[in-house]
């Protein structure tokens, strides 16, 4: 080949990986312009996302740990406030991720934010990602909040730091998943509550949060292994006090196995436009 031809191929070569370079810095920076503005949603908004939160779970520990724990006693072999600390640190991370997702992705829907991002060339991909970064983001933060009051209380020790920070990363972004799938089926502001009040909610406080499965009748206890909120809660408990009511390994798959379904789930359906350009 000669050298013009030589140069002719190089220059097409490089035409055609342009368009693919381009796409993909396009899809970081709304990656980034996403996630930044999900970010700066929560913290400008501190005195709504993060404090109400904190002082929820400090009343939780006033009353259950300080008050009411006294009485307990132990609960697998820890004080009992120290046993739902973990509980409470999860709850503050499933209901913060979840309702910073679902009220925020719909507000988007609302006012049409959403119908441009789908128009631009942006990969749903992108999309889902960014928000969930806001979720996690907003999670972590309430649950770095709650584990300082929660230190007021009882003394809390890490026995296995790794598998703490994953458990709460990847629970949170479970739920940030589950409540960008309740925004996408939402048609008005009611419906943005119903999953929070009739399902979200008896799930958190019958996941283990204030009580070890233990202590139920072996019907209940298989009835109770039905509550995927269960093994959050427990192998968060595991990493934080090493102690569980559930296999780690068991809890671990179901938590993955979660993300991974919400995950595709949500990349179809915003394929699709469900509930967007219907």
């Amino acid at each position: 080949m000669s050298a013009s031809g030589r140069s002719a191929t190089s220059q097409a070569l490089a035409g055609a990986a342009r368009p693919e370079r381009s796409l993909l810095a396009i899809n970081l920076v709304g990656l980034g312009t996403i996630a930044h503005k999900e970010v700066r949603r929560v913290l400008r908004i501190w005195v709504q996302t993060i404090i109400p939160p904190a002082i929820t779970m400090t009343l939780y520990f006033i009353i259950f740990g300080s008050l009411i724990g006294r009485r307990i006693g132990e609960m697998d072999g820890v004080p009992y406030t120290t046993f739902i600390a973990p509980g409470l640190i999860m709850m503050a991370v499933i209901q913060n991720s979840f309702g910073n997702v679902v009220s925020s992705f719909f507000s988007s829907k609302l006012q049409q934010h959403l119908e441009e991002m789908l128009v631009a060339p942006l990969s749903v991909f992108t999309i889902v990602i960014g928000f969930v970064i806001g979720g996690v983001s907003r999670g972590l933060l309430v649950a770095a909040l709650v584990t300082v009051v929660a230190m007021f209380f009882t003394d809390l020790r890490l026995e296995y730091p790794l598998v703490t920070f994953s458990v709460i990363v990847l629970v949170a972004m479970v739920f940030s998943l589950a409540g960008l799938l309740n925004a996408i089926f939402a048609r008005n502001f009611d419906d943005i509550s119903i999953i929070p009040t009739f399902v979200l909610a008896p799930l958190t406080y019958l996941g283990g949060v204030f009580f070890s499965i233990s202590l139920l009748t072996p019907f209940w206890q298989n009835v109770a292994l039905a509550n995927p909120i269960l093994y959050m809660v427990n192998a968060f408990r595991y990493g934080m006090l090493g102690a569980s009511d559930i296999p780690l390994g068991i809890a671990f798959s179901i938590i993955v196995g979660a993300f991974l379904a919400l995950f595709g789930l949500a990349l179809v359906l915003l394929h699709r436009g469900t509930g967007i350009r219907s």
